[in-house]
């Protein structure tokens, strides 16, 4: 018997049948032999489950500006530590937030084609806040607004498990491996098809569309909508079978 020899690695998303005998796939990781007498069909799946999200993730941060670096981060804590307080006051968990970058720049100013002009520097101070209250999520914009902050981005949906979902997936993304699988074998002439390996890869839940919030400081009193619609759990498989008689 002929060995099948495959790379683990993601096989190629379009189905193909290929003679034994023809040279083997390029190795880029660790090698298994396969023992396989006829000819093989690889295929690639995706399967999605759509789901509630039940969790959000935001940015929120404060930019300031000053004539001297000093003055600029000292300014730019003081009004941080107003934000993390509010988030404190929310009863968020510390757990939640976590500080996802520091910055600081020099600013100069490039008008006019003259030479560039230094006007002070700029800091900023951001982090990425987890909110398991989606219906919380505008209010929480707003509030971080009313405490200083002046960086929003989000929010991004997801789902805290997310477990059954990828079950669910996996099942639908093995069964229309195996039917596709099939359908070649009759094509071809061959009775069924040997499963000789199957790899997965995994995308964590996304949105069905990207959604951002846009507030400025001076957003009015009306608490900022947002809309979580359902997210995609998605799992990708790619199999390879073995044409039998």
């Amino acid at each position: 018997m002929l060995p099948f020899r495959r790379a683990i690695t993601n096989l190629a998303a379009a189905p193909a049948i290929a003679a034994m005998g023809i040279a083997a796939l390029p190795a880029h990781a660790a090698e298994v032999d396969i023992q396989a007498t006829g000819p093989v069909v690889e295929l690639s799946v995706m399967q999605q489950v759509m789901g509630d999200p039940d969790k959000a993730t935001v940015g929120a941060g404060v930019t300031t500006q000053a004539p001297t670096a000093q003055a600029a981060m000292q300014q730019n804590a003081a009004q941080m530590d107003k934000v993390l307080a509010r988030l404190d006051a929310l009863g968020i968990e510390r757990d939640y937030v976590q500080t996802s970058g520091i910055r600081l720049n020099p600013q100069y100013d490039y008008r006019d084609g003259n030479q560039p002009r230094f006007t002070g520097y700029e800091a900023s101070n951001n982090v990425t806040i987890e909110l398991r209250d989606v219906d919380a999520v505008g209010g929480t914009l707003d509030a971080l607004v009313q405490a200083g902050a002046t960086n929003l981005t989000g929010p991004n949906w997801g789902i805290v498990d997310d477990s059954n979902a990828k079950a669910q997936a996996r099942k639908a993304a093995f069964d229309q491996s195996m039917a596709q699988a099939r359908d070649y074998a009759r094509m071809a002439g061959f009775r069924d098809v040997k499963l000789l390996a199957v790899t997965e890869s995994m995308d964590m839940a996304m949105p069905v569309q990207e959604r951002a919030v846009m507030i400025q400081a001076s957003s009015p009193s009306p608490k900022t909508p947002t809309r979580p619609g359902q997210v995609a759990t998605q799992v990708t498989l790619s199999t390879t079978f073995e044409l039998v008689r």
